[in-house]
C-alpha cells in the first residue's frame, strides 16, 4: 500500500466516525448565530417538520431510529408491496359525455400505454346506457374496467356485466371493480348511503367473476377536502371496515368480503410522504385482516391518483412536474394501478395532447426508467422505514377515534370526520397563505403576463347538501388573480405598486426580487424604478409609474438612513400607501409590510381593495 510521504496516512485509511452528538453540537453553532440557543436534542429538535396528525420528520435519520421489520417484498404485512416486481397497471381515467368521444379516447388510451381504464359513468358524464358505446372495440377479457358511477353504480354495473355476457367474455378472464362505495358517495354528496346495491353486486361478483371487486374504498373525496395523510389512512381503515361488516352480515365469509375491497388514494408530490402513506396503509389493513381472522387474504389493492388538490389553474404546465413525482412515488410506494391525472385537469376537460402526456409519464417511468424492476426501492432508508411506521401509528389512531364514534357512516353524518378534515385545512390553509407551503407558478414566482390554456369545461362532478367541500392548494392565490384580471378587462390595467429600491444594487436586489414575487402572486403588478432612489427622485419616479401604492426594498440599515425622507417624498407625489420589504418594526407607521412569513392573503387582498379592485 502507497503511504503518503508527509502525512503518512494510508489512503485506504476509514475517516474518523463522527458521532450524532458532534452532529448536534455543528447545528447548535449554526442555529446560534440566529439568536437561537439550543443544545444537544433540542437543536435537533429545532430542525423538525411537524405534519398533520402528530408525525414529524427528523432532519437526521441514523441507525438508531429503528422501525418494525416490514417484511419481504410479496409477503405479510405487505409493507413492501403486494408483489414481488412487475411494475403497475396504467389505469387511464375517462370522463366524457358523449359515448363516441369515450370510446375514440379509450381505445387511444388502449393503443398507447394504458393497460385499464377508469370510466364515469354517472350523469352528466357518461351516462348509463352508454358503456357499450363507450367500449366498442375493447376486449374485455384483456382491459380491465374500474367504474366511477356514484349514485348511478347500480345501472352502469348491470350494464358493464350485461356487456361481458353478451360478448362472450370467460368470466374468470375479467378484471376490475364495479366502484360501489356507498359512504365515499355520501361523504362528497352527502345523504345516506345506499348499502343495498353494494351488497347486491358483491355477491354476484363473488359468484360468477372471481377476478372483480365489487366495492371500491374511495379516500379522495377527504383528500379533496383538505384532509392530512393521517386522516386519509384512518378514513379508509374504518371505511373497509365498515364494509367488511356490511359484507359479512350479508353473508359473505372475511376472505370473500376481503375480496371485494379495492382501495384507491391519493398521490402528492410530496415522494417519501406518498411511498410512506402507501406502505403504511397495506400494513394497517393487513393488522385489520389478522384481526378479522383472515391473515391470508390480507393484501390491500391499492389504486392511487395523483392529486387534484395540488394541481393548479395559474402556470398549469408545472403540473406535469407535480404529477410526474406524484407517480413515481405510487410507484415506489408499491401502488398496483396508478392513474395520472392531465395536466390540465383543474382548467377544464383535458384535451388529447394532455391525456398522452399523462400516459407517457408512466410509460417512461416504466419503460425507460424501470422502476418496475426494482421492489420496493425505498425499503431499508430508515428516513422511509421510521416515517412509515410513524404514519401508521397515528392513522390507527384516528382510525380508532372514527370507531369510537360509532365508525365512519356516524362520523360523516354527526359532522366530526367533516369538522376534523376542516380543522386540518384551515392550518394548512394558513401555511399556504405566509408562503410556509410554496406553490411554484402562484404564490412563488407567478408570471403576470402568461398566456391563459383554454380548455371545454368539464363535467360537473356530483355535490349535495351535506357533502365535504373541494379544496385546492391555490385556491385563495386564485381568487386574487381572477379579481386583477378582471379589472385589468374593465380598465384595461392591472393595478400596479412601485418599487423603490433604495442604495445600491447589493442592497436592494434581495427584497425587490421578493417584494415583486409577492404583489405578483396577487395579480399586482411591480412597476422598478430606472434605478435606485433618494428622497430626490423618488417622487418623480413614482409619479410616472401611474401607481397608487408603493413599496419600499433596500436593507434595515438603509431604511434607517433614507426611509423616513423618500416616505415623505413618495406621500408629497401622491402615494396613497406605502408598504415596506420588511417586518414591521424596522420602519413603523406605514400602511403594510411584506416579509418572510407575513400572511400575504391578507396583505395582497388589502391592496386590492384599497386600489378598488372588485371583489
Amino acid at each position: 500500500m502507497t503511504v503518503l510521504p508527509d502525512e503518512g496516512i494510508p489512503p485506504a485509511a476509514p475517516f474518523p466516525e463522527a458521532g450524532r452528538e458532534q452532529w448536534r453540537q455543528l447545528v447548535a453553532g449554526v442555529l446560534r448565530k440566529s439568536g437561537e440557543e439550543v443544545s444537544g436534542a433540542e437543536a435537533e429538535a429545532a430542525l423538525a417538520t411537524a405534519l398533520d396528525g402528530g408525525v414529524a420528520v427528523q432532519p437526521l435519520y441514523t441507525a438508531e431510529d429503528t422501525a418494525p421489520d416490514p417484511g419481504l417484498p410479496g409477503f405479510p404485512p405487505y409493507v413492501r408491496g403486494s408483489a414481488l416486481l412487475g411494475g403497475w397497471d396504467v389505469r387511464a381515467r375517462l370522463d366524457f359525455a358523449d359515448p363516441a368521444a369515450a370510446n375514440a379516447a379509450v381505445l387511444d388510451d388502449l393503443e398507447n400505454g394504458a393497460t385499464s381504464l377508469w370510466l364515469a359513468a354517472r350523469g352528466p358524464a357518461l351516462p348509463p346506457g352508454g358503456l357499450a358505446g363507450a367500449l366498442d372495440g375493447v376486449l374485455l377479457d384483456l382491459a380491465p374496467v374500474v367504474l366511477d358511477a356514484g349514485p348511478d353504480t347500480a345501472s352502469a354495473a348491470r350494464e358493464l356485466i350485461g356487456l361481458y355476457e353478451s360478448r362472450g367474455v370467460d368470466p374468470a378472464a375479467v378484471r376490475g371493480c364495479l366502484g360501489a362505495d356507498p359512504l365515499g358517495h355520501a361523504a362528497r354528496a352527502g345523504g345516506e348511503p345506499a348499502h343495498e346495491d353494494a351488497v347486491t353486486l358483491a355477491r354476484l361478483v363473488h359468484r360468477r367473476y372471481p377476478g372483480v371487486r365489487a366495492l371500491a374504498v374511495d379516500v379522495l373525496p377527504y383528500h379533496e377536502a383538505g384532509a392530512s395523510e393521517v386522516q386519509e389512512l384512518g378514513a379508509s381503515l374504518a371505511t373497509g371496515v365498515a364494509y367488511l361488516r356490511m359484507l359479512t352480515g350479508a353473508g359473505l365469509d372475511v376472505e370473500a368480503a376481503l375480496g371485494q375491497l379495492e382501495f384507491r388514494y391519493a398521490a402528492t408530490a410530496d415522494q417519501f410522504l406518498t411511498t410512506a402513506k402507501l406502505r403504511a396503509a397495506r400494513s394497517l389493513w393487513a393488522r385489520v385482516a389478522r384481526a378479522c381472522g383472515a391473515p391470508a387474504a390480507a393484501g390491500q389493492r391499492q389504486h392511487a391518483v395523483t392529486s387534484t388538490v395540488m394541481a393548479t389553474r395559474r402556470d398549469p404546465y408545472v403540473n406535469l412536474l407535480r404529477t410526474t413525482l406524484a407517480a413515481f412515488a405510487a410507484g415506489t410506494g408499491g401502488a398496483d394501478a396508478v392513474t395520472v391525472l392531465p395536466f390540465d385537469t383543474a382548467i377544464g376537460a383535458p384535451d388529447a395532447f394532455s391525456r398522452r402526456i399523462a400516459r407517457n409519464t408512466s410509460t417512461i417511468l416504466l419503460e425507460e426508467s424501470h422502476l418496475g424492476r426494482v421492489a420496493d426501492p425505498a425499503g431499508g432508508s430508515w428516513y422511509v422505514e421510521r416515517l412509515t411506521a410513524e404514519l401508521a401509528r397515528a392513522g390507527w389512531a384516528f382510525f380508532q377515534e372514527l370507531e369510537a364514534a360509532g365508525g365512519q357512516e356516524r362520523a360523516l353524518a354527526s359532522g366530526l370526520l367533516g369538522e376534523r378534515i376542516a380543522g386540518t385545512w384551515a392550518e394548512r390553509r394558513r401555511r399556504l397563505a405566509t408562503r410556509r407551503e410554496p406553490v411554484t407558478g402562484v404564490s412563488e414566482f407567478p408570471d403576470l403576463a402568461e398566456q391563459p390554456v383554454r380548455r371545454d369545461p368539464a363535467p360537473v362532478r356530483p355535490t349535495g347538501p351535506g357533502g365535504l367541500p373541494r379544496v385546492r392548494r391555490d385556491e385563495d392565490y386564485e381568487a386574487l388573480r381572477a379579481r386583477s384580471d378582471a379589472h385589468r378587462a374593465a380598465t384595461g390595467a392591472r393595478p400596479k405598486v412601485f418599487l423603490a429600491a433604495l442604495g445600491p444594487a447589493a442592497a436592494h436586489t434581495a427584497r425587490v426580487s421578493f417584494a415583486a414575487n409577492t404583489f405578483q402572486a396577487g395579480g399586482v403588478e411591480p412597476v422598478h424604478a430606472p434605478v435606485s432612489v433618494d428622497a430626490g427622485g423618488a417622487a418623480a419616479a413614482f409619479a410616472a409609474s401611474g401607481a397608487q401604492v408603493a413599496c419600499l426594498c433596500s436593507t434595515d440599515a438603509l431604511y434607517a438612513e433614507q426611509g423616513p425622507a423618500v416616505v415623505a417624498a413618495l406621500r408629497a407625489a401622491g402615494a396613497r400607501w406605502i408598504y415596506l420589504a420588511a417586518r414591521p418594526d424596522t420602519l413603523p407607521g406605514l400602511d403594510g409590510y411584506v416579509f418572510l412569513g407575513c400572511d400575504a392573503v391578507a396583505a395582497l387582498t388589502l391592496v386590492l381593495d384599497r386600489t378598488g379592485v372588485a371583489a
